[in-house]
């Protein structure tokens, strides 16, 4: 049984979803919550598998609601469910650690699939939202900095990490390739942000997909982290 938390500040939205959702014999709706903080609150009574958030709500917005749910519960998984497509808002959600931007005009058989989806460590986009991202991260880098670091200056994980990020996958899928925790690959993720100086994922992943991965700065990166 996979356990869901809804959040939304619209009540109406929040039973709609409930009810579309409790057809499903799998899925487990255990809390529902007006805000990010009562979302909160709700995961440490509940225990949920699945946060399903809006990304616009008052008092704690969906942004902020994942990256706190996200840093202080690890092994739950958040998803957006907005009414709201616009590229910045996905990769905001994305960078703040949500494993999937879904929109509310989905079918419910749909929504459902995907939860079971993010529950098994897979991520998730609305049709569309991809290419929105990938054309906004690309107008915002009109050129990479040139004080980039080589690919031969990150390490080997750090290498593989990147070259999965520039093939569009996420946390949970990086890990399983990789046999290492998620936790772990929020760790290389994080420190790619920092050595790269990127602000989000599409930023990441079109670097990734830019640069010469070759056979010899490939044997430069294995022997520094020899």
């Amino acid at each position: 049984m996979i356990r869901v938390l809804l959040v939304d500040d619209q009540s109406l939205v929040r039973h709609g979803i409930k009810a579309l959702l409790s057809n499903e014999s799998d899925l487990d709706v255990v809390g529902t919550a007006d805000n990010g903080r009562t979302a909160i609150e709700q995961i440490e009574q509940v225990h949920p598998d699945v946060v399903l958030i809006d990304i616009c709500m008052p008092v704690l917005d969906g942004k902020d609601t994942t990256r706190l749910i996200t840093q202080r519960f690890p092994t739950v998984k958040v998803v957006i469910l907005s009414s709201t497509n616009q590229a910045q808002a996905v990769m905001d959600a994305l960078a703040a650690g949500a494993t999937g931007y879904l929109l509310k005009d989905m079918v419910a058989e749909d929504l459902a699939e995907s939860i079971r989806l993010i529950h098994r460590g897979y991520s998730q986009l609305a049709p569309g939202l991809l290419e929105k991202i990938v054309e906004q991260a690309r107008r915002s880098m009109l050129r990479f900095d040139a004080d980039l670091p080589s690919i031969a200056e990150l390490s080997a994980r750090e290498r593989d990490v990147l070259q999965l990020i520039g093939k569009g996958a996420m946390n949970g899928e990086i890990a399983q390739q990789l046999f290492i925790s998620e936790g772990t690959v929020k760790t290389y993720v994080t420190r790619l942000f920092t050595r790269l100086n990127f602000r989000n994922r599409a930023e990441l992943a079109i670097y990734a997909n830019s640069v010469e991965w070759d056979e010899q700065a490939q044997e430069l990166a294995l022997r520094k982290a020899g």
